[in-house]
């Protein structure tokens, strides 16, 4: 089970979560951070270090935030184009 960034990063984009993950998983849109899904390893590290508590495990993001499961997979896997249609905002 792979981890997910979620709304509290928005505009936020803190970077340290990308300084300790050890594949590079971490990648930067427009207004937040991403984690590729087949990239991360699930080691965690990023967890502790995300000064706004917005990366969680798959499994336990925040109902009111579950989208961002798939906005953080979308992002790898669709078009510019695609990903802004249905998110509203560029990647």
């Amino acid at each position: 089970m792979t981890y997910t960034i979620a709304e509290p990063c928005i505009t936020v984009m803190d970077r340290a979560c990308v300084e300790v993950c050890p594949v590079d998983c971490i990648h930067e849109g427009t207004d937040m951070l991403y984690i590729h899904p087949d990239e991360c390893i699930d080691c965690g590290a990023c967890v502790p270090a995300c000064p706004v508590a917005a990366i969680f495990v798959e499994a336990d993001v925040p109902e009111q935030w579950k989208h961002f499961v798939d906005m953080n997979k979308e992002f790898f896997s669709m078009s510019d184009e695609e990903f802004a249609t249905k998110y509203g905002k560029p990647k």
